[in-house]
């Protein structure tokens, strides 16, 4: 029996399946011993050469952070760098719509807490970026990667990941990505690809549990869902399911699995019924979610949780997000919300609060020139506080805020957005590229 048949049998056998009983345990499988990454091939060692060389360019011209440029020119050399890089490492995937980096953040300052472990922090989320943080240090044996939803597939074509996180998947980008039932089909796809990854799964998403369910070795989480409007009817034949939260079950046999860990208010509940709490320097219950995945990951491959836990814990900010920047001669925090389900959870995080806030909404290649997704978003829950608008679309989201009763000033540019805001220290709330460039500009 080869390895390979034999981790996907044993993973078989720890998955979670609609007929476990009640009293099952949860148990943490000890991470096969880490093997040396293997000797490049000169065409590789050419490619990771050139592409340090581009990437180190990149920086010193400020033309970027070479997260992608340096990846691009070692694949054009050696177009199978990608699974030369990764031979020999424990890698961790992580992929959804929405916590892709901060969760990504995590599991590498857990897998830290055993060893050296490289990532792609910057968001390059495509194969280039995936070779450029590989080659960083090519004799780390982890690496934790953020993939962007539809090219997972890609990655699985070229080697297994160990573990694979599925979190979520909502409407984003619609003029790119397409509908969201395409993009939990291409990922059904990248799971048949990789038997003997264990995948950590969104068991309250019926999209991810659509493109999960059949693989082999599942562990699944619940962290309950807010935005449910992407997930009313079953993936797999179209019928109504309607309230996500109860334990579903679709007629053509589709239906919500047991949970391995489920997110509660101060940290998260294994299986057995044993408590892990999670002290986070990141706010919300969304991050307690991402936290429980990123802990789930470093479990299964070996790591202590109390180590893993620690460095989780002192993470503050993820590339810019939650962070609190200089802008406009004032202190600012910055919030990234790019799609009805991520500005559903940052206007949950802000709600409540009295200090000023700025949103800041772009349309631009990056972030989707379709913003017909600011009527699905509940600004109503702003009704009463006021609120600043910029951004190349500021007058769409001003009227959408006037239909939803919530008194608003149009601003040029965030700067005059903060120069009339109230004292205090704004929450500014911002779509991909606003939100790239505010982060951008607080750097310099």
């Amino acid at each position: 029996m080869t390895d390979t048949t034999r981790d996907s049998r044993e993973a078989a056998e720890r998955a979670p399946t609609a007929d476990r009983p009640a009293d099952q345990s949860w148990r943490v499988v000890p991470a096969p011993p880490m093997r040396r990454a293997q000797r490049q091939d000169l065409r590789t060692a050419i490619a990771v050469d050139l592409g340090r060389l581009a990437a180190s360019m990149s920086r010193r011209l400020g033309m970027g952070s070479g997260g992608m440029i340096g990846g691009r020119l070692a694949l054009s050399v050696q177009p199978r760098a990608l699974r030369t890089l990764a031979t020999g490492r424990r890698v961790v995937m992580v992929t959804g719509t929405n916590g892709k980096t901060t969760t990504t953040q995590m599991v590498a300052e857990a897998l830290r807490s055993q060893a050296p472990a490289v990532s792609n922090g910057t968001g390059a989320n495509m194969l280039d970026g995936h070779v450029a943080a590989l080659m960083t240090r090519p004799d780390a044996p982890f690496a934790a990667l953020e993939v962007d939803e539809l090219h997972l597939a890609q990655v699985t074509e070229q080697f297994e990941p160990a573990v694979i996180l599925l979190l979520n998947l909502s409407r984003d980008q619609l003029d790119r990505v397409g509908e969201i039932r395409t993009v939990a089909a291409s990922l059904r796809r990248a799971l048949a690809q990789a038997p003997g990854a264990q995948v950590i799964a969104n068991r309250d998403d019926p999209n991810i549990v659509f493109a999960a369910a059949d693989h082999p070795a599942v562990t699944w989480i619940s962290g309950g869902v807010r935005w449910k409007d992407d997930a009313l009817n079953c993936p797999n034949c179209g019928a109504f399911i309607g309230d996500t939260d109860r334990d579903w079950r679709c007629a053509c046999g589709l239906a919500r699995p047991a949970a391995d860990w489920t997110v509660t208010g101060t940290g998260a509940v294994s299986a057995d019924g044993s408590h892990h709490e999670l002290a986070l320097s990141l706010p919300g219950h969304v991050n307690r979610v991402n936290a429980t995945f990123a802990l789930a990951a470093a479990l299964h491959l070996g790591c202590d949780e109390d180590a893993s836990l620690a460095r989780i814990g002192r993470i503050s900010e993820a590339a810019g997000r939650y962070q609190t920047v200089r802008l406009a001669g004032r202190d600012a925090r910055l919030l990234l919300a790019k799609n009805p389900a991520s500005w559903l959870e940052m206007l949950d995080l802000v709600d409540g609060g009295d200090e000023p806030l700025v949103l800041v909404v772009n349309s631009r290649e990056a972030d989707g020139y379709d913003v017909s997704w600011l009527w699905d978003v509940d600004f109503e829950v702003l009704r009463d506080r006021p609120v600043r608008v910029a951004g190349d679309r500021a007058l769409d989201l001003a009227v959408r805020l006037r239909y939803a009763e919530v008194p608003c000033a149009v601003s040029s540019d965030v700067d005059e957005a903060l120069a009339g805001s109230a004292t205090g220290v704004p929450d500014v709330i911002a779509n991909y590229t606003a939100f790239r460039d505010l982060v951008t500009r607080s750097r310099r």
